[in-house]
Protein backbone atom coordinates (compact mmCIF):
# COMPACT_ATOMS: atom_id res chain seq x y z
CA UNK A 1 0.00 0.00 0.00
CA UNK A 2 0.90 3.53 -0.48
CA UNK A 3 2.96 4.68 2.74
CA UNK A 4 0.40 8.18 2.48
CA UNK A 5 -2.41 5.70 1.71
CA UNK A 6 -1.18 3.42 5.08
CA UNK A 7 -0.76 7.56 6.93
CA UNK A 8 -4.59 8.45 6.17
CA UNK A 9 -5.74 5.16 7.09
CA UNK A 10 -3.70 5.66 10.52
CA UNK A 11 -5.42 8.63 11.08
CA UNK A 12 -8.59 8.35 10.44
CA UNK A 13 -8.51 5.30 12.36
CA UNK A 14 -7.28 7.38 15.44
CA UNK A 15 -9.76 10.50 15.21
CA UNK A 16 -12.71 7.20 15.24
CA UNK A 17 -10.94 5.92 18.35
CA UNK A 18 -11.00 8.87 19.97
CA UNK A 19 -15.14 9.57 19.80
CA UNK A 20 -15.50 5.93 20.90
CA UNK A 21 -13.30 5.17 23.37
CA UNK A 22 -13.98 8.43 25.48
CA UNK A 23 -18.01 8.12 25.18
CA UNK A 24 -17.76 4.63 26.20
CA UNK A 25 -15.38 5.50 29.24
CA UNK A 26 -12.26 3.46 27.32
CA UNK A 27 -10.29 5.73 29.25
CA UNK A 28 -7.05 3.27 29.17
CA UNK A 29 -7.19 3.26 25.63
CA UNK A 30 -8.16 6.95 24.84
CA UNK A 31 -4.77 7.66 26.96
CA UNK A 32 -3.08 5.93 23.47
CA UNK A 33 -4.92 8.49 21.07
CA UNK A 34 -2.75 11.34 22.30
CA UNK A 35 0.72 12.14 22.31
CA UNK A 36 2.07 12.96 26.08
CA UNK A 37 2.46 16.38 25.57
CA UNK A 38 -1.00 16.55 23.78
CA UNK A 39 -3.23 19.67 24.39
CA UNK A 40 -7.03 20.01 24.77
CA UNK A 41 -8.78 23.08 23.86
CA UNK A 42 -12.74 22.54 24.60
CA UNK A 43 -15.43 25.23 25.54
CA UNK A 44 -15.33 24.29 29.36
CA UNK A 45 -12.25 22.75 29.11
CA UNK A 46 -8.09 24.04 28.16
CA UNK A 47 -5.39 22.14 29.08
CA UNK A 48 -3.10 18.89 29.12
CA UNK A 49 -4.69 15.29 27.94
CA UNK A 50 -3.95 14.08 31.01
CA UNK A 51 -5.89 16.45 33.04
CA UNK A 52 -8.82 16.44 30.57
CA UNK A 53 -9.25 12.73 30.88
CA UNK A 54 -8.78 13.12 34.36
CA UNK A 55 -11.60 15.57 34.73
CA UNK A 56 -13.57 13.78 31.96
CA UNK A 57 -13.98 10.76 34.53
CA UNK A 58 -14.94 12.78 37.19
CA UNK A 59 -17.81 14.47 34.88
CA UNK A 60 -18.81 10.80 34.01
CA UNK A 61 -18.70 9.84 37.28
CA UNK A 62 -21.03 12.35 38.06
CA UNK A 63 -23.39 11.86 35.36
CA UNK A 64 -22.07 14.82 33.16
CA UNK A 65 -23.77 13.19 29.26
CA UNK A 66 -21.61 14.58 26.42
CA UNK A 67 -21.60 12.31 23.25
CA UNK A 68 -20.02 13.00 19.87
CA UNK A 69 -20.94 11.91 16.09
CA UNK A 70 -18.45 11.85 13.68
CA UNK A 71 -18.88 12.95 9.78
CA UNK A 72 -16.16 13.52 6.75
CA UNK A 73 -12.78 13.97 7.78
CA UNK A 74 -10.18 15.47 5.48
CA UNK A 75 -6.19 14.82 6.32
CA UNK A 76 -3.38 16.96 4.81
CA UNK A 77 0.24 15.52 6.01
CA UNK A 78 3.16 16.88 5.27
CA UNK A 79 6.17 14.23 6.53
CA UNK A 80 5.62 13.31 9.85
CA UNK A 81 3.13 15.89 10.27
CA UNK A 82 -0.76 16.51 9.53
CA UNK A 83 -3.59 18.25 9.99
CA UNK A 84 -7.36 17.02 10.25
CA UNK A 85 -10.30 18.41 9.86
CA UNK A 86 -13.38 16.04 10.97
CA UNK A 87 -17.22 17.12 11.02
CA UNK A 88 -19.05 16.03 14.12
CA UNK A 89 -21.73 17.02 16.56
CA UNK A 90 -21.17 17.61 20.47
CA UNK A 91 -24.77 16.53 22.30
CA UNK A 92 -24.95 17.33 25.84
CA UNK A 93 -28.28 16.72 27.83
CA UNK A 94 -28.62 18.35 31.15
CA UNK A 95 -31.37 20.31 33.23
CA UNK A 96 -31.72 24.05 32.41
CA UNK A 97 -33.95 25.60 34.93
CA UNK A 98 -36.18 22.56 35.47
CA UNK A 99 -36.42 21.34 32.20
CA UNK A 100 -34.05 18.25 30.92
CA UNK A 101 -32.85 19.54 26.86
CA UNK A 102 -30.52 18.38 25.03
CA UNK A 103 -28.05 20.71 23.43
CA UNK A 104 -26.81 19.71 19.66
CA UNK A 105 -23.40 21.55 18.53
CA UNK A 106 -22.26 20.93 14.72
CA UNK A 107 -18.93 21.85 14.11
CA UNK A 108 -14.98 20.43 13.44
CA UNK A 109 -12.52 18.96 15.66
CA UNK A 110 -9.34 20.85 14.00
CA UNK A 111 -6.05 18.40 14.98
CA UNK A 112 -2.38 18.69 15.12
CA UNK A 113 -0.82 15.44 15.03
CA UNK A 114 2.40 14.16 14.80
CA UNK A 115 4.04 10.74 13.88
CA UNK A 116 6.76 9.80 16.59
CA UNK A 117 8.60 6.91 17.16
CA UNK A 118 6.07 5.55 13.84
CA UNK A 119 2.79 6.36 15.76
CA UNK A 120 0.86 9.26 15.07
CA UNK A 121 -1.14 10.74 17.91
CA UNK A 122 -2.99 13.89 18.36
CA UNK A 123 -0.41 17.23 20.09
CA UNK A 124 -3.61 19.49 20.14
CA UNK A 125 -7.20 19.09 19.19
CA UNK A 126 -8.89 22.55 18.38
CA UNK A 127 -12.88 22.09 17.98
CA UNK A 128 -14.60 24.88 15.48
CA UNK A 129 -17.87 25.80 16.83
CA UNK A 130 -20.04 26.56 14.03
CA UNK A 131 -24.28 26.31 14.83
CA UNK A 132 -26.06 24.51 17.58
CA UNK A 133 -29.31 24.48 19.33
CA UNK A 134 -31.13 23.13 22.54
CA UNK A 135 -34.32 20.80 22.61
CA UNK A 136 -36.27 20.49 25.97
CA UNK A 137 -36.51 16.22 25.67
CA UNK A 138 -40.25 16.64 26.50
CA UNK A 139 -41.77 19.22 23.36
CA UNK A 140 -43.92 20.36 25.75
CA UNK A 141 -41.95 21.73 28.04
CA UNK A 142 -39.24 24.48 27.47
CA UNK A 143 -36.97 26.41 29.66
CA UNK A 144 -37.12 30.33 29.82
CA UNK A 145 -33.75 30.83 29.05
CA UNK A 146 -32.28 34.13 29.80
CA UNK A 147 -31.82 36.05 26.66
CA UNK A 148 -29.89 38.51 27.88
CA UNK A 149 -27.49 36.15 28.96
CA UNK A 150 -27.60 33.76 25.68
CA UNK A 151 -27.66 36.97 23.52
CA UNK A 152 -23.61 38.01 24.94
CA UNK A 153 -22.73 34.04 24.36
CA UNK A 154 -20.26 33.27 21.30
CA UNK A 155 -23.11 32.66 18.23
CA UNK A 156 -21.25 29.14 17.22
CA UNK A 157 -21.98 27.64 20.79
CA UNK A 158 -24.30 29.86 22.68
CA UNK A 159 -26.50 27.22 23.77
CA UNK A 160 -24.00 24.90 24.36
CA UNK A 161 -22.17 27.34 26.78
CA UNK A 162 -25.50 28.59 28.01
CA UNK A 163 -26.20 25.23 29.31
CA UNK A 164 -22.59 24.29 30.19
CA UNK A 165 -22.39 27.51 32.70
CA UNK A 166 -25.53 26.68 34.27
CA UNK A 167 -24.05 23.35 35.20
CA UNK A 168 -21.22 25.31 36.77
CA UNK A 169 -18.76 24.87 33.75
CA UNK A 170 -16.85 27.95 33.32
CA UNK A 171 -16.63 28.99 29.37
CA UNK A 172 -14.23 30.10 27.05
CA UNK A 173 -15.64 32.88 25.03
CA UNK A 174 -13.58 33.19 22.04
CA UNK A 175 -13.33 29.64 20.41
CA UNK A 176 -13.39 29.76 16.93
CA UNK A 177 -16.43 29.74 14.91
CA UNK A 178 -17.58 28.83 11.02
CA UNK A 179 -16.12 32.26 10.23
CA UNK A 180 -13.96 35.58 11.76
CA UNK A 181 -10.65 36.50 13.04
CA UNK A 182 -10.35 33.45 15.38
CA UNK A 183 -10.90 30.57 12.97
CA UNK A 184 -8.47 32.26 10.14
CA UNK A 185 -5.69 32.48 13.01
CA UNK A 186 -6.70 28.51 13.47
CA UNK A 187 -6.14 27.93 9.88
CA UNK A 188 -2.57 29.60 9.62
CA UNK A 189 -1.37 27.60 12.45
CA UNK A 190 -2.53 24.39 10.77
CA UNK A 191 -0.43 25.71 7.58
CA UNK A 192 2.42 26.74 9.40
CA UNK A 193 2.45 23.33 11.74
CA UNK A 194 2.83 21.22 8.05
CA UNK A 195 5.71 23.50 7.01
CA UNK A 196 7.54 22.54 10.25
CA UNK A 197 6.46 25.74 12.98
CA UNK A 198 5.80 25.13 16.43
CA UNK A 199 2.56 25.21 18.32
CA UNK A 200 1.99 26.17 21.60
CA UNK A 201 -0.24 26.17 24.41
CA UNK A 202 -0.22 29.79 24.50
CA UNK A 203 -0.82 30.04 20.97
CA UNK A 204 -4.97 28.79 21.83
CA UNK A 205 -4.88 30.74 24.70
CA UNK A 206 -3.87 33.79 24.47
CA UNK A 207 -6.83 36.40 23.00
CA UNK A 208 -5.82 37.54 19.64
CA UNK A 209 -4.56 41.02 19.29
CA UNK A 210 -6.92 43.53 18.40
Amino acid sequence: MNPDREDQLAIRELLQNWVVWRDAGDWERFRGVWHDDGWMMATWFQGPAPDFIRVSQEGWAKGVSILHFLGGIAVDIAGNRAISQTKMTISQRASVHGVACDVVCTGRFYDFLEKRDGRWGIVVRQPIYEKDRIDPIDPREAPALDRAKLAVLPEGYRHLAYIQEEIGYKVKRDMPGLKGREVEALYRRGAGWLKGEAVTPQMFLAPLAA
